[in-house]
């Protein structure tokens, strides 16, 4: 019987990750693509465009939505944070973050239960984000948090490490 209920606890965690894809160029032109995402969950996407590569994004938290951000030009920092209370987050907390760019063709995850900020490494960067919740639902799940919480965006180290 615990066996069976740490297998279905372990299922249930679902962990931030980076879907790989790929670049192919020819004679016609160049094609990004990301074979391993799958749209089943996908309702909604949208665009941020950052002409400023000193503005923070961050911490937008969702107990309940999750997030797919994919390059469309120029590379941004991506950072996320398990939240332990949403209603009074730790300052201890411990971020992860991953840089992606249009040079290179990925997807970064994160699931519910997180909080995420992005800052743009390049002026008029721009993501294009896929939410698997309708805007009103999203809306009443955001949790916002001080950007100067958990990661230094400067430097772009974790603050708690």
């Amino acid at each position: 019987m615990h066996f069976a209920f740490l297998l279905l606890t372990l299922k249930l965690m679902v962990e931030p990750k980076i879907i790989q894809g790929g670049i192919f160029t020819d004679h016609r032109g160049t094609m990004r693509f990301v074979n391993d995402f799958k749209f089943t969950d996908v309702v909604r996407f949208y665009f941020i465009k950052h002409t400023d590569i000193n503005f923070v994004r961050a911490w937008q938290g969702h107990k309940f939505e999750q997030k797919w951000f994919y390059p469309i030009a120029g590379s941004f920092v991506i950072a996320w944070v398990k939240i332990d209370d949403f209603n009074n987050p730790s300052k201890d907390l411990i971020p992860d973050f991953h840089i992606i760019s249009f040079d290179k063709s990925e997807l970064v995850y994160i699931p519910k239960g997180y909080a995420n900020g992005l800052k743009a490494l390049e002026p008029n960067s721009e993501l294009m984000i896929f939410s698997d919740l309708e805007l009103e639902k999203s809306l009443k799940d955001n949790k916002r948090y001080n950007p100067d919480l958990w990661f230094d965006w400067q430097n772009l180290t974790p603050l708690n490490r």
